[in-house]
Parts: C-alpha cells; structure tokens; sequence
C-alpha cells in the first residue's frame, strides 16, 4: 500500500499564485522526508481553485527537486490536450526519471479551456475515448515503432516514436461515471477515485470495473482528505472553518464554456461532508479512516489532500504528523493484517 499527498495548488484569499505554486514544491519535499510514496499534482486553469495550468511541468520540476517520491498527474485534462502531445511529454519525464512519473488523465469539464486552447466541447463531450487510446497507443510503442491515426478527432500519417523509455508511466484514469470506469478497464487501466465518495461508493465504483472486465489486480488510488489534531471537535472545527475560504471562491472559478447552468456547491456543507468521509480527527481516528479507505477491494494508494488551512505552518506539521505518527501505526497496522498469526 502506497500513500501520497494530492496538491492541488489552490490560492487562498490574498495570496498569490506564485505563494501557492511555492507551497506545493515545499509540500513535495516534506511528503519526501516525512516518508510519504507520491505526490500527486491537478490541472485547472484561470481560477484560483488551482493554480496550476500544467501538472506535467510542475512534475518535472518536482522530480528534479526530490530523489525519491514518485510524481503523478492528478489529473492532466486529456479533452484539452492533443493526446500525443501529452505522451510525448510523459515518454520524456518517464526517460529521464525512471520509474518515478505516473500520468493520470481525466475527462475534466465543459469549461472555458475548451473554447481558449480551440479543442471545442464535441472533443469533451464525445472524444475521450478516440483520445485516450491514441495517448495509449503512444506510449505503448514499441522502440522502433511508429503510430499514425484515423478517427473523427484525430488523423495524421504514421510517425516515429520518440522518444521510447524503457519503463513506460504507469497510465490512471480518473472515473466519477460507470461510462469511464469501464473504459478504463477495458484499457487495463487503474482508476483515480475522487475525495467527493466515500469507501462505499469507491468499493461499488471497484466491483462495477471489475464485472466491465477489469484486470486484476490492479492498483487503484483512492483520494481523501486528512488533517490531524489533538483532539476530533478540533481536527473538525478547523477544517470546516478554513477549508470553505479556499473551496468557496475556487470552486465558482469553474465557468462552463457554452451557456448551460453549473451545480453551485455550497463549501461549507461540502467542508462538512469530507470531515464526515475522511481522516479529520486524532492520529487514532486518522488510522482507522485510512484503514477502512485501504480496505477497499483493489485501491493500492491512498492520496490525501492536507492543505485544509492557510497557515503554512500548520498544514506543514499536519503533513509531519500524518509521516510521523499516522502512518508508521497504519502501515504496522496493515502489515499484520496482511500476515496470519503462527503458533
């Protein structure tokens, strides 16, 4: 079982993007040293939500500043991107850091990038699929290999391969409909699982890949949120009282690109509903949350958002806390599961 830290490069009120970019590299570097597997970094553009326009970049970076944790997309949005782009740029990380990238793709939303970078919303609403194997087909080129296309979205002659690494990145799928969680395992592919379900609903969207045909087993991600104190009532008053001031004005960034009407989430319900679902408590009810989300059939890593205040600090010795004392009890905790008693 993997852990990692979901950063998602939101701006807090009067901050600015470059402070929240910032936050996420020194983030990365303390999920490295306090013993966390993965990073894991999310793509939005022009809102505060998220700052970060590419988490491919933002990989590289991070791969160069860190030794050993492993970096990953959370997602890159595929209907905004030319797929082969996009695999090129995995192929090149996947090169020079062996081992260490993870793409993870989404479907994303019908939001204004589509209209901005002129990939247009029939790419959303009906090429994901054509996309997603064309990205596939990429990076599963053999050396020496060419791959050409001919589809409603995307048609080209055969081109080489360039360049091939030895390891390909491992390939997710964020999955928040039955429609993409069986393209996903006709692809073979794991599912990123999002923090909005709980392990119910994750366990259901696991059984429903598996009877699409799913391979197992295969290693899904399972992403929550988790902020630690001394005390439960206090672990939830700080979360459901700072985490709606970055929720609140993030969230209504996401403006559609055509005139249909957008769900308005009310933050500090949602700040509630995470509470509810996730590690917010004391480091023994932090364990035992984590352990039932590693109990879901086929979830291999636990990513956790920790960014619940603004205050660096205290989100740094949330981090510390979570390396430190939450997580050597859970992994000690799951390893004797996993070993029957002798004797």
């Amino acid at each position: 079982m993997r852990f990692a830290l979901f950063l998602p490069s939101g701006q807090w009120p009067g901050r600015s993007p470059g402070a929240a970019l910032a936050r996420t590299v020194g983030l990365a570097r303390l999920a490295e040293e306090y013993g966390f597997d993965d990073v894991w970094l999310a793509e939005h553009h022009f809102m505060g939500y998220g700052v970060c326009p590419s988490p491919v970049v933002l990989a590289g970076h991070l791969l160069g500043a860190t030794s050993r944790i492993g970096v990953g997309t959370g997602v890159a949005v595929l209907p905004a991107r030319h797929p082969v782009a996009l695999a090129e740029e995995a192929a090149l990380l996947a090169s020079v850091a062996p081992g260490r990238f993870r793409l993870g793709v989404g479907r994303g939303g019908p939001w204004r990038e589509l209209e901005v970078f002129g990939t247009g919303l029939e790419r959303w609403e009906r090429g994901f699929p054509e996309a997603l194997e064309l990205m596939l087909s990429w990076l599963r080129a053999a050396p020496g290999g060419r791959v050409g296309a001919d589809g409603e979205f995307f048609r080209f002659r055969e081109v080489p391969v360039v360049p091939v690494p030895e390891t390909p990145p491992e390939v997710y799928v964020a999955c928040t409909s039955p429609e993409t969680e069986a393209l996903a395992a006709a692809h073979g592919l794991p599912m990123l699982l999002g923090m909005h379900v709980g392990d119910a609903e994750k366990a259901e969207a696991v059984a429903r890949y598996r009877a699409a045909g799913g391979p197992e087993p295969v290693r899904h991600v399972s992403t929550g949120v988790a902020w630690v104190a001394d005390s439960r009532r206090e672990a939830h008053a700080t979360v459901q009282a700072e985490l709606p001031r970055w929720l609140g004005p993030g969230l209504a960034g996401y403006m559609p690109v055509d005139d249909r009407m957008r769900p308005v989430t009310d933050a500090a319900a949602y700040a509630r509903k995470l509470c509810g679902l996730h590690a917010v408590g004391t480091v023994e009810d932090c364990v035992e949350a984590l352990a039932r989300a590693c109990a879901v059939p086929g979830v291999g890593q636990v990513s956790l958002l920790v960014e619940c205040s603004e205050d660096e600090d205290r989100v740094a010795e949330n981090v510390k806390r979570l390396g430190s004392e939450v997580l050597p009890r859970l992994r000690a905790e799951l390893s004797s599961r996993a070993v029957p008693a002798t004797g």
